[in-house]
């Protein structure tokens, strides 16, 4: 037994603490006791007692520091012990009984001849009415004055196109806007944009390729849905795929304007053939195609 604790047995007092299971006692009760004692002993024990306390404040601290280290050391162990069992993998072998999901309904001529705006907007991206389905990276819908009274039309979206998601992007669609603007047509107001096909042919090396009369026919419902509700005055076609596939069968011939139900139709270069040319002929060519539209617009 210490000297602390035979002094303290000897008044009567006793132990004071004990430290059970590791735990440490709080300080603040050992340090608050010598306080109520001096006003119940006399000031020389008062004393002698504030000393002894003292000590043992000191050994209650040295205690309660090698406590802490003890259930610092062992607290990993302790959350090691009491952590939850990792779960089980799902079975999910069920699942690959399962039949698949019924594809997607695909509308018919009569379904998309009835189509809004919106929904026939809808019925091209989902649309599986061909094998361009099954390698596009994305379907290319028309872009512009959805009341436009000019309608510019190329044959299949490009790589870049595709990409986009925007029919006529970049460099294309500025030098097309220009090309508008020499004939005072306002592009942002009174022009739609858009494409015979909705996805962009590809041959199995991965090339673009002319399309096929099976892609064409699938996809033709599409832009005559959108002639109809655009119901535009003049339409020029960028290309010669796009001039020879507005009116199947017809061979296209540059400067002649031809119909097709109310609107005319004036033949002129793709905007990428126009950035392309070198020699500047074709774009006096298209010059002379814009002049010829115009003037059949306004006549």
């Amino acid at each position: 037994m210490s000297r602390s604790a035979v002094f303290l047995d000897e008044m009567g007092v006793g132990p004071l603490w004990r430290l059970r299971q590791g735990a440490a006692p709080e300080i603040v009760d050992v340090v608050e006791a010598p306080v109520e004692m001096e006003a119940a002993v006399a000031p020389s024990v008062a004393e002698a007692v504030i000393e002894v306390f003292t000590e043992v404040v000191a050994e209650v601290v040295e205690v309660a520091a090698e406590a802490k280290v003890e259930v610092q050391a062992e607290a990993p162990v302790a959350v090691a012990a009491a952590s939850v069992p990792a779960a089980e993998p799902d079975d999910t072998a069920w699942f690959d009984d399962a039949p698949p999901p019924p594809p997607a309904r695909q509308l018919s001529d009569a379904d998309i001849a009835a189509l809004a705006w919106d929904g026939l907007t809808a019925a091209v991206a989902k649309c599986a009415r061909c094998d361009l389905c099954k390698t596009r990276k994305g379907v290319v819908m028309g872009r512009g004055d959805r009341q436009g009274a000019w309608l510019m039309l190329a044959s299949s979206p490009s790589r870049l196109e595709e990409r986009e998601g925007r029919a006529l992007p970049g460099e294309q669609g500025k030098l097309l806007d220009n090309m508008l603007k020499a004939i005072e047509v306002d592009a942002g107001n009174d022009v739609y944009i858009t494409h015979l096909l909705k996805c962009r042919p590809l041959d199995e090396a991965g090339q673009e390729r002319l399309p096929t009369e099976a892609e064409s026919a699938a996809c033709r419902p599409y832009f005559d849905r959108e002639l109809a509700l655009l119901q535009p005055r003049t339409i020029i076609t960028l290309g010669s795929m796009a001039a020879a596939g507005i009116n199947p069968g017809e061979k296209p011939v540059r400067g002649k304007v031809r119909q097709l139900g109310n609107a005319s139709v004036v033949a002129t270069f793709h905007p990428e053939q126009l950035l392309q040319d070198g020699t500047g002929k074709a774009k006096a060519r298209a010059w002379a195609d814009l002049c010829l539209a115009k003037s059949t617009h306004g006549g």
